[in-house]
């Protein structure tokens, strides 16, 4: 198994795409390279922000073979590979092992409720078939299930299940993720609520992967550098710096808002596929303000 520090700022890429709905690999590269450059420490390939809900599975082998030829081993690549199905998520992690992937984030299955059994006979089954490490991925208000601490305990203790990401912007479940990879040691606990970074830091977590970094790669991965520089207040005026951005999310998606922000920062990124590419007007003056503002704060 390789070897990869589950640390940083990662930002959840997003994926460009043209009018056509195509996805833009140009942009892609140029994107992978804006985000380096801007102090990242990792890059994850086709999650929610990545828009890996509404991706082909060759789509995502041809972003993510893009993604990795580009980074150059600068920095490690996660691939997004969960699935409904533990056999079609088990295609996926063999697809970005055979690619080059460093790291698999892993969401819950979803649609149909599942039992914290069936949950962990799922990611058993898919750690057992793959040997890359492996970040279980917590977001229910999209799946539908969650991943309690008692299990993620559970499957801390199984080799290549090394980390836990939670986007369920509830910090107590951040906590309980933290004290139940506890009885593993080296368990690493990623927020996936940009909000939460700095205090999931604090609480002994590792970092984030972070949707509003495709917007501020720099001031994102600050937070982190500032927090191992021992700067805390520093740190904690970084992550709170992006408030105002994500109080444009009361428009529309998330992961469309950041899609549209980064448009109207002038790269050829286009929308998000249809049917969740709507912003109102609203939301773009919105967006555009918040833009400008946070510019002349030296923000980028």
């Amino acid at each position: 198994m390789k070897n990869v520090p589950i640390r940083g700022i990662i930002p959840a890429l997003i994926t460009p795409m043209y009018p056509d709905e195509s996805v833009n690999f140009e942009e892609l590269r140029r994107q992978v390279n804006r985000q380096i450059d801007g102090g990242v420490h990792a890059i994850f390939c086709f999650g929610t922000n990545g828009e890996g809900y509404i991706l082909s599975g060759e789509e995502k082998k041809q972003v993510l073979e893009t993604v990795i030829d580009e980074v150059k081993g600068r920095v490690p690549v996660y691939a997004g590979t969960g699935c409904i199905s533990t056999k079609e998520t088990i295609a996926q992690c063999k697809m970005a092992e055979a690619a080059g992937a460093d790291v698999l984030s892993i969401i819950t299955p979803s649609f149909a409720a599942a039992s914290q059994d069936e949950i962990y006979e799922h990611y058993k089954s898919v750690a057992e078939a793959v040997d890359l490490p492996i970040v279980l991925y917590n977001i229910p208000a999209r799946t539908g299930n969650a991943i309690a601490p008692a299990t993620v305990g559970r499957l801390s203790k199984i080799d290549n299940i090394v980390g836990a990401k939670d986007s369920s912007g509830h910090f107590t479940n951040i906590l309980g993720y933290i004290d139940a990879g506890k009885e593993s040691g080296d368990f690493a606990v990623l927020s996936g609520n940009d909000q939460l970074i700095i205090w999931n830091l604090l609480a002994g977590g590792t970092g984030g992967i972070a949707g509003c970094a495709n917007v501020y790669p720099h001031t994102m991965a600050s937070i982190y550098d500032l927090f191992m520089a021992g700067k805390i207040e520093e740190a904690k005026a970084a992550n709170a710096s992006i408030a105002s951005f994500r109080a444009c999310f009361k428009y529309g998606n998330p992961n469309t808002i950041v899609k549209t922000a980064v448009a109207l920062l002038g790269y050829e990124v286009g929308k998000c596929r249809a049917p969740f590419n709507q912003v109102p007007e609203a939301g773009i003056e919105a967006i555009k303000k918040v833009l400008e503002e946070n510019a002349a704060k030296g923000m980028r």
